[in-house]
This record gives structure tokens, sequence and C-alpha cells, in this order.
């Protein structure tokens, strides 16, 4: 039981950190790409 439950536990953590990883480089991609096309709207 103990060990099933260290188990779960550590995949309930990598899940997590793998998460807030993708969440962060998404987040970023999106925030480049909207910077991106508000340069392009003023320059016009």
């Amino acid at each position: 039981m103990d060990d099933q439950l260290r188990i779960i536990l550590i995949i309930i953590v990598s899940v997590t950190i793998f998460g807030l990883i993708v969440f962060i480089f998404v987040r970023n991609l999106v925030k480049n790409k909207i910077d991106q096309l508000v340069k392009k709207k003023k320059l016009k």
C-alpha cells in the first residue's frame, strides 16, 4: 500500500510539473505572437 501511494504521488507531481512547463511555454508563444501582431498593426 505504501509503495502504491508513493508511485501515485510521483505520477501526480510529474504531471503537474510537466503541465506547468507546457503552460508557460504556450503562454510565452501566444504572448510573442500577440506582440508581433500589435507591432504590425501599429506600423500600418
